[in-house]
Formats: structure tokens, C-alpha cells, sequence
């Protein structure tokens, strides 16, 4: 009994922080990209919210409710002697019940957080023909091995009601609580398409310049994709090593192994909205102490802010993971671009952001020559989150100078 009380506090405080977790990446979705902009990941991870919770409530039922009990652990002579009318014989029917919808939503969770994941990582590698094809390998992989593991669930004991059956012995594939199928089937898919998963943002990470800190969120990401992995084997182990009480241990890190998955599909959403909170409270602690605001490196009291003109350096390409300021999330939503300018050089331009970022330092020669300077003493408009705030237009004139304005002053 005390083993129990320990599963379902772990079990309810973990859905407690995942469902937290959730509702803040709304809550950044939301307030970056406007509740009208959502993606299909985002309403998949309202889904999954839903179904980790009816995940939850599974795990908590098979204990509560039935008392672990389920059509296995039982010899022949035992199941013989068990009346149908007794309440052991109830208790053992409901919780093979119980366990096959568990083995639904637990695979229904996890695959639904990989489709999420697949999502996101399309809008990372958004603009990059060459991880098209892997973007949709991951599709496709997705969809055909969630199809194959809920056949194995649905299909691997025929017909279904024999997944219930009490007497005579209905086999270990027709015992939910153990199947070596539905165990087996599982975990196999489940690793390879996590493995495949990982390794998509692999090359992009690989040629980005990061920086430390970013570098170190982003093994953590891929760390809880590991753990992801290597609980979905436990999990497996368990039941096969140990067929009488090796479900019980294996229902528990099936509540972990869903809670990291969550967790690791939300840390690159939440991570802008929790850096903005940071910021936000640095800068009001520096205006109490202070009595001023500190102006951003760069700028002006008046908002202006003066290019370098350095024609000796020919400007490179900025891959959005490098890009100074940049985020998991902003990166994400390909927020720049690289232009093609008449000399033949790649030139960064920012367009239509929603990123802290300045000017990028372009020579007046690169800046006349770049096909967006086409307005009498203007280069480009770019909406932009900076210093000076959200929603201010960029206005780079052809004599290689910029200033922030509103909205309401630029044309």
C-alpha cells in the first residue's frame, strides 16, 4: 500500500508540472505568434494534454480500482477454481481492461509528441530544400509505425475479448498486463523512431556557430530524448524479466518516460517566453537602482544607431541557430533570410521578426546594391522586437545609416 500512495503522488505531481508546462507554451505561442498563427503542433500538444491525463487516471485506476489484478500471474489450477461471480474474478477482468486502453494512450501520447516534435522541426529547417526529404521521412515513419504498434495492440490477441479471459489460459499475447507483442512491437518502433528524430537537427546543429548556453539547452533537449529512449527499454525489461509484478514497476516509468517526453517537446516553446520574463525583470531592477533605463549596446537616446562601413570584410552568411539573439522557437519560425546581392555575397536580412536583434552591419556599397533598396532613401522596412520596442519599423537609408521608428512615423 505504501508502494501505491508513492506511485500516485509521483504520478499526479508529475502530470501536474507537464500540464504547467503546457499551458506556458500556449502562453509563449500565444503572446509570439498570436493564438490565430497556432500550428498544427500546438493543438496536438493541447491533445496531449488531454491524453496524458486520461493516461494518468489509467495508471491510477489498475491500481486503485482493481488492485494491480489482471488475467496473468496465475496458474492453471487457479483459474480453474476462480468463480466468475466473485469480486477477484471482477477485479482481474477490469484491470485487463484497464491495461489494454493503457497500452492505447500510452502509444497514442507517444507518438503524438513525435509528430509534434516532426512539426517543429519542419518550421526549424523551414527554407532548407535539402532537409525537405528527411522532414518528410519522419512523416512518414511516424504514421507507419504508430499504425503498426496499434495494430499489435488491437490485433495481437484475437479476438479482442480474449485479452479479458480469465479460464482457461488465454496466452501470454492475450494477457495485456505482459505481452511480450505489444511489449517488444513497442519499444523496437519506439527507439527507432526517436533515434531517427535526434538526428535531424544534427546537421544544422553541427554547422551553427552556438553559444555555450545554447549549446548546453539543446543537450539537454537531445539528453531527454536518451532518457525518453532508455525508459521505453526498462519499461520492456521489466515486464519480461519479472511477468508477476514487473507491470506495476513497468506502469511507473511509463509515467516518467511520458512526463520527459513532454517536457522536451516544451522547453524550446517556453524558452523565448521565460528569457523575455528574465530580461523584463533585469531592466526593471536596473531602473530602480539605476533611476534610468540602460540603452542597448548600439543605440542612441534617440533611437538611432550607426553602421559600420567595412568593405574589407566581406559580409557571411548567419545561420538562424547562430544568429546572436536568436531562440530555439524564433530560429524556428525562420524569422531571417539570406538575400543574394548583385556582387555575388549572402547579406542578412531581417524581415517580419519578432526577435531581439539590431541592424546587421552591411557597407553603403552592399546596402545601394541590394535589391529591397527600391524606396527614395530607404533600403527595407523590417518589423522588429528590440530596445526600443515591439511592432518599430527599420528604415536603413542608402547612405548606410538606420533608425527605429513607429509605425505611425514610417511610411
Amino acid at each position: 500500500m505504501p508502494g501505491a500512495n508513492a506511485f500516485v503522488t509521483e504520478a499526479f505531481t508529475l502530470l501536474g508540472v507537464a500540464l504547467g508546462m503546457i499551458i506556458l507554451r500556449t502562453i509563449a505561442r500565444a503572446t509570439s505568434v498570436g493564438i490565430r498563427n497556432f500550428q498544427l503542433d500546438d493543438y496536438m500538444m493541447l491533445l496531449a494534454a488531454v491524453v496524458y491525463s486520461l493516461e494518468t487516471a489509467a495508471a491510477y485506476i489498475v491500481g486503485a480500482w482493481w488492485r494491480g489484478l489482471a488475467n496473468n500471474g496465475m496458474t492453471p489450477e487457479e483459474r480453474a477454481s476462480l468463480d466468475p461471480s466473485s469480486q477477484e474474478y471482477a477485479l482481474r477482468v477490469g484491470g485487463s481492461k484497464t491495461q489494454v486502453i493503457g497500452w492505447s494512450l500510452y502509444t497514442f501520447l507517444l507518438w503524438n509528441l513525435k509528430l509534434c516534435m516532426c512539426v517543429f522541426y519542419s518550421r526549424l529547417t523551414d527554407g532548407l530544400a535539402h532537409m525537405k526529404i528527411r522532414i518528410r521521412i519522419g512523416y512518414g515513419l511516424i504514421g507507419a509505425t504508430y499504425i503498426a504498434t496499434l495494430l499489435s495492440i488491437l490485433l495481437g490477441c484475437r479476438p479482442l475479448h480474449k485479452n479479458w479471459q480469465i479460464n482457461p489460459d488465454p496466452g501470454n499475447s492475450c494477457q495485456p498486463a505482459i505481452s511480450k507483442i505489444d511489449c517488444l512491437v513497442t519499444v523496437v518502433l519506439n527507439v527507432v523512431t526517436d533515434m531517427y528524430l535526434i538526428s535531424i537537427p544534427l546537421p544544422l546543429l553541427w554547422k551553427a556557430q552556438l553559444s555555450k548556453r545554447r549549446k548546453s539547452l539543446f543537450l539537454i533537449v537531445f539528453g531527454g530524448g536518451f532518457f525518453v529512449m532508455a525508459c521505453g527499454i526498462l519499461r520492456c525489461a521489466l515486464i519480461l524479466l519479472d511477468p508477476v509484478n514487473g507491470a506495476q514497476q513497468a506502469g511507473s516509468w511509463a509515467v516518467r518516460e511520458t512526463f520527459v517526453a513532454v517536457v522536451i517537446d516544451n522547453i524550446p516553446m517556453i524558452y523565448p517566453l521565460c528569457r523575455r520574463l528574465i530580461k523584463n525583470i533585469d531592466e526593471s531592477l536596473a531602473s530602480h537602482y539605476a533611476g534610468r533605463h540602460k540603452l542597448s549596446n548600439g543605440y542612441s537616446s534617440s533611437g538611432s544607431y550607426a553602421m559600420n562601413s567595412r568593405k574589407d570584410k566581406k559580409p557571411k552568411f548567419v545561420h538562424p541557430l547562430s544568429m546572436r539573439n536568436a531562440t530555439l522557437s524564433d530560429s524556428a519560425e525562420s524569422i531571417v533570410r539570406a538575400d543574394r546581392v548583385k556582387n555575388g555575397q549572402d547579406i542578412l536580412i531581417v524581415k517580419e521578426s519578432t526577435v531581439d536583434v539590431s541592424p546587421t552591419e552591411h557597407s553603403n556599397e552592399e546596402i545601394r546594391e541590394h535589391p529591397h533598396a527600391q524606396h527614395p532613401g530607404v533600403g527595407y522596412a523590417a518589423t522588429c522586437n528590440h530596445a526600443g520596442g515591439r511592432g518599430d519599423v527599420l528604415r536603413i537609408s542608402r547612405r548606410g545609416s538606420a533608425q527605429w521608428e513607429s509605425p505611425a512615423s514610417g511610411s
